[in-house]
């Protein structure tokens, strides 16, 4: 399993970034997928995840919800963090994860930093 994120960067408070994670060596189509951030000396933090399937269900923390969409690309193995109106608090490194009962797989981060 590999899972490798892009896309991130320094942006103006109010801007916008679109994070990308390309994931190979599993079916990607079979499993959900989910963004994660981690801001120093914080714990990691749930930001998004959606289903896999048709009908695809996402669900967001409160912080984002409104803000942020997450999508997929199965044809391209491919998750995206689309992050509109972003502000200073969103700074953080940006994970995307692979997650179930038993394991977790995790790419190495994509800096995001919002400041004027």
């Amino acid at each position: 399993v590999q899972l490798v994120e892009s896309g991130g960067g320094l942006v103006q408070p109010g801007g916008s970034l679109r994070l990308s994670c390309a994931a190979s060596g599993f079916t990607f189509s079979s499993y959900a997928m989910s963004w994660f951030r981690q801001a120093p000396g914080k714990e990691r933090e749930f930001v998004a995840r959606i289903s896999s399937g048709g009908g695809y269900i996402t669900n967001y923390v409160a912080s984002v919800k409104g803000r942020f969409t997450i999508s997929r690309d199965n044809a391209k193995n491919t998750v995206y963090l689309q992050m509109n109106s972003l502000k200073p608090e969103d700074t953080a490194v940006y994970l995307c994860g692979r997650l179930s009962a038993t394991q977790q797989y995790w790419g190495q981060g994509t800096q995001v930093t919002v400041s004027s």
